[in-house]
């Protein structure tokens, strides 16, 4: 049985606003692109800033990951990879 572990990378930013919550973003998914192309890793983005939950998913469906958005108490956590 092949089982593949996958790296969870989370980043929290609470209390940033757009752009500023997209760029830092793009920054970690370039940072980390080849274990995220490889199914290696996974990104958790942290943040409370609402608009950040169409604009970061937008951006990132566009490079080609996949993307899903979860409200948690009183942030909410994009998970990309």
């Amino acid at each position: 049985m092949n089982t593949k572990s996958v790296e969870l990378i989370e980043f929290d930013i609470r209390g940033q606003i757009c752009p500023s919550t997209l760029l830092t973003t793009l920054r970690e998914i370039n940072r980390h692109k080849k274990a995220l192309k490889s199914g290696g890793a996974q990104l958790a983005v942290v943040t409370d800033n609402r608009d950040s939950t169409t604009t970061i998913p937008d951006s990132v469906r566009h490079m080609g990951y996949e993307v899903t958005v979860a409200k948690e108490h009183d942030y909410y956590r994009i998970l990309i990879g």
